[in-house]
């Protein structure tokens, strides 16, 4: 019987699995981040509404509340009044920009919309 040496099968192996190893990390690293992204653009949502509701002039506090709350730029928020609510709408472009795996998937557009109450000066 002739003995079958493996001593180099483990190194081949993760030699061919971890380039494919580190793309998986890095596409969860990106969603990662527009994940927290997404979270920002709510909260600068929710502050643009806030602002808006109590506001004299709804739009420019709700755009001023809104860059404001959060660091994301360009921020496009839009503000819609009814009778009684008014609506603040937070769009920002998220560019996938980790290395290697950002060039591969397209850039994200967030948005949220948030509704309260409108409260007169």
């Amino acid at each position: 019987m002739t003995e079958r040496r493996d001593s180099g099968q483990a190194t081949v192996e993760l030699a061919l699995c971890l380039p494919l190893l580190c793309m998986f990390l890095l596409g969860v690293v990106q969603m990662a981040v527009v994940v927290r992204d997404q979270l920002a653009v709510q909260l600068a949502a929710r502050e643009a509404a806030r602002a808006a509701s109590v506001a004299a002039d709804p739009g420019a506090a709700a755009s001023a509340a809104a860059h404001n709350a959060v660091t994301l730029r360009p921020l496009d928020v839009s503000v819609h009044s009814a009778s009684s609510t008014v609506s603040a709408t937070v769009t920002v472009v998220n560019h996938t920009d980790v290395p290697l795996i950002g060039a591969l998937l397209p850039d994200a557009r967030l948005s949220a919309t948030v509704t309260m109450a409108l409260e007169p000066p």
